[in-house]
């Protein structure tokens, strides 16, 4: 089974098939996108994103104003800081609500056309009158999708990024919009990385971002030299068989450092453990993510019978990658990489009648105690 995309996919991107928005669009310039998708029904409702962010394991935000003075305080928050939170304009900010709502998850996977090791979570925010966030950037490209209410947006792709100093979060110190535009439910706006931009509620309003993995030189090099380090076992170790007396006892001196270098310079990744690195670190839940084992569980044929009449579908705090013949799923890399798995990871669900083999089987069965996947039909 393929993968398959919306049917609306060219509404969802203002008339443009998957190609031509990323070749005139993705990383380059903006685009706004009325009735994106038209009769858009909220995933959550106001209370039940309340309810979300008052949670310990859900990542929320609170960015109030009052007068010229911004405060950001993290959650989980109490109904009573949520109703009276002594701002004239606030937000309220819920991070990865694909994780625990199977409706924003299936909203989320509209956007397959984007490969899901780039393709991160879906952000609600809602927000009262005047509320936002202030005129910032991101590092990533970003989809802001209207769900309920209007919010006025001003962008500008200036290169100046000075911030406000002393203020709690990264707002621009010298925003000067050149583009203006006001979303009602259903538009939305395509951001590229780096495009500045400042979002108002008109009006109570809530609001989706659509955000995409973007992780730096830095994240990278020290995830894959630790990978390294667990994964690999360097020969050779520290020796100066043709050592002198020392004239200054304390002196680190050229030899020591030159022979060090030598040792750490083999340390040359290869392509094949580069991409083992990223399977698995591109896979790994967030720190915040934990998955509920399902009580009580089925037997391996009761799970057998129900998944062949059913079929199984992954959990949306799941990640699911393949490359060549390895999946890589929560972090974890599995050979080989069965056919019928790489079409779970794709299609992240196997329908009814997808006949896996012993081997297959026992992986899924084994991933359905952990709670990372589920027989049956997606309710």
């Amino acid at each position: 089974m393929k993968n398959e995309l919306p049917s609306d996919i060219s509404q969802l991107l203002g008339g443009y098939s998957p190609d031509r928005f990323l070749a005139l669009y993705w990383h380059k310039k903006p685009l706004l996108i009325r009735r994106a998708m038209p009769g858009l029904k909220p995933v959550v409702s106001k209370a039940e994103l309340f309810s979300l962010a008052g949670r310990d394991e859900v990542e929320s935000r609170m960015v109030a104003r009052k007068g010229r003075a911004w405060s950001l305080k993290q959650g989980p928050f109490t109904m009573r800081e949520m109703r009276a939170p002594r701002a004239d304009r606030w937000t309220l900010l819920v991070q990865g609500v694909n994780l625990h709502c199977i409706e924003a998850d299936e909203l989320l996977r509209r956007f397959s056309f984007i490969p899901a090791a780039r393709l991160d979570d879906l952000m609600v925010s809602w927000a009262s009158d005047g509320g936002g966030v202030g005129p910032h950037f991101d590092s990533y490209d970003v989809f802001l999708l209207q769900a309920s209410g209007r919010r006025r947006w001003r962008i500008s792709m200036q290169r100046d990024h000075a911030l406000l100093a002393g203020a709690p979060l990264k707002i621009l110190r010298n925003f000067r919009h050149s583009e203006e535009y006001l979303l009602e439910a259903g538009d939305m706006l395509y951001l590229p990385p780096g495009c500045a931009h400042d979002g108002v509620a008109v009006g109570e309003c809530m609001t989706y971002s659509i955000g995409f993995r973007a992780p730096s030189a830095q994240e990278l090099a020290r995830g894959l030299l630790e990978h390294l380090a667990d994964s690999t076992e360097r020969a050779g170790m520290f020796a100066d068989p043709g050592l002198r007396p020392a004239k200054r006892n304390a002196l680190l001196d050229d030899a020591y450092v030159n022979q060090a270098a030598r040792l750490i310079g083999r340390l040359q990744p290869t392509r094949a453990q580069v991409a083992d690195f990223l399977g698995r670190y591109l896979s790994e839940p967030k720190s915040n993510v934990f998955f509920d084992a399902p009580e009580p569980s089925l037997t391996r044929p009761a799970f057998s019978r129900a998944a062949a009449r059913h079929g199984v579908w992954l959990d949306p705090k799941s990640r699911m990658l393949h490359r060549a013949n390895t999946i890589y799923v929560n972090g974890e890399a599995v050979t080989p990489g069965l056919p019928l798995l790489r079409q779970l990871a794709d299609a992240r669900r196997l329908e009814a009648g997808a006949a896996p083999n012993a081997a297959a089987l026992n992986l899924l069965y084994l991933w359905y105690t952990h709670g990372w996947l589920h027989p049956g039909r997606r309710t």
